[in-house]
């Protein structure tokens, strides 16, 4: 049977009142291109400017709020990919308690230095595993040996209630609005917003969105029930949950809309856009929502609708990696082993008469060490439109060049490039 809603002990305008102190009242933000482009009205619940930068810090510091004296005196453990831990670390600083940090091996080094910092000699940090979950197990383990207290990332009433405060300010700043597009990890965000909504304002949609390589939501959907996926795409590292919180699926599968994956490709080209055309710096997860405007254009159109960014503790080290992400998705960059004709000035022609006057090449390298002249070679070509990749394929082939395009081939793709 569906979990009853109504039997809930999630209040999140008592929660707002308890967290006031310690939290930033996020401004929403007219954005006028996006408005133009979707024609519809079209705020940002800009939670990337959270003092921890982002939204995470209202669900853990309501939390251990919460617990009793002999609790806090024990100290807390949490999981965390970045972002719950800094609001676990600065809730530990500012009750002044001891907490245990797990994070996952791959974090972001900016948001391990930021917990430090945030903790400021509150706090001892753990890296182990590959992912959240993986670190999710140890901590969990380490939390029962130490008699400390487990602060959730999603799956939790407390910290669902504190999330919800994320829809209180926007009900609040724009109590007509229509639409909420909202980023889905493990959940607690959606089930908080969507909870709150539903009491609040029922006629508001609500729409989660989540990364193509990792639906915990749509999978959970599809199976009736949430179910760890054997395999993840880790780079939308704020969302990328192998398994939704079974509280956040049963609160949010009866009160989402809907639910809509989305390519990591458009959410890099989204990431550069905020940047580009806003100075808005957002993580992966902070720009989930807003590339998630393109795969809603027809639901949004003439609506007044909220975006939430999430995060904004994104790693300057890995925007050579998102512009190289987003290049791919948008058909400007492709990538292929070339065997070349067996004739002298073969590159050359290659050169003058295949690559298109404003074709550009960003990698050539042979692939074998010795027999270069006639091996075959590995060739990242940039298209000056996405437009021109047919013409480019259809010169292949009339100069008789041997290809394979490994953009088409994960495996391949993974290995070389």
């Amino acid at each position: 049977m569906p979990l009853d809603l109504n039997t809930l002990e999630i209040d999140s305008l008592k929660a707002k009142a308890r967290i006031k102190e310690i939290i930033n009242r996020t401004p929403l933000q007219y954005n006028l291109h996006l408005s133009e482009r979707y024609g519809a009205e079209i705020y940002l619940k800009r939670e990337d400017l959270q003092v921890v930068r982002s939204y995470k810090l209202r669900g853990a510091f309501n939390k251990i709020s919460c617990l009793s004296d002999a609790e806090r005196a024990q100290g807390v453990v949490c999981a965390s990919a970045g972002n719950h831990a800094q609001g676990v670390a600065l809730s530990c600083k500012k009750l002044n308690i001891k907490g245990v940090i797990f994070m996952p091996g791959p974090t972001p080094k900016q948001k391990i230095t930021q917990t430090e910092m945030w903790g400021n000699g509150n706090i001892e940090i753990i890296l182990v595993g590959d992912t959240f979950d993986d670190c999710q197990k140890a901590a969990l383990t380490y939390s029962k040996e130490h008699n400390m207290t487990f602060i959730p990332p999603f799956d939790d009433l407390k910290v669902i209630e504190g999330q919800g405060t994320v829809a209180v300010e926007i009900l609040e700043d724009f109590p007509d609005v229509e639409v909420v597009l909202v980023p889905i990890g493990g959940g607690g965000l959606s089930s908080g917003i969507s909870y709150h909504m539903h009491k609040a304002s029922p006629s508001t949609k609500i729409y989660g969105v989540e990364p193509e390589g990792a639906p915990s939501m749509q999978a959970a959907i599809d199976n009736n029930g949430p179910i760890e996926l054997e395999k993840i795409n880790k780079f939308v590292d704020g969302a990328a949950v192998k398994k939704i919180g079974a509280l956040n699926y049963e609160i949010s599968c009866q009160l989402l809309t809907g639910v809509k994956p989305i390519p990591e490709g458009k959410i890099c080209t989204t990431i550069l856009e905020l940047y580009n055309k806003d100075a808005i710096v957002a993580e992966p997860a902070g720009a989930l929502s807003i590339a998630a405007l393109e795969f809603h254009k027809e639901e949004i159109k003439g609506k007044k609708v909220v975006c939430i960014v999430s995060g904004g503790n994104n790693d300057i080290d890995r925007m050579s990696e998102i512009k190289e992400m987003s290049l791919l998705y948008e058909g400007f960059k492709h990538y292929f082993i070339v065997r070349f004709p067996q004739r002298p000035g073969a590159l050359r022609l290659l050169v003058s008469e295949v690559l298109g006057p404003k074709d550009d090449i960003t990698r050539f390298e042979y692939i074998k060490k010795t027999e270069r002249e006639r091996g075959p070679a590995l060739i990242g070509i940039e298209l000056n439109s996405p437009k021109d990749y047919t013409a480019l394929i259809e010169r292949f082939k009339a100069y008789k060049f041997d290809y394979i395009e490994i953009n088409k081939d994960q495996t391949l793709f993974e290995y070389l490039v």
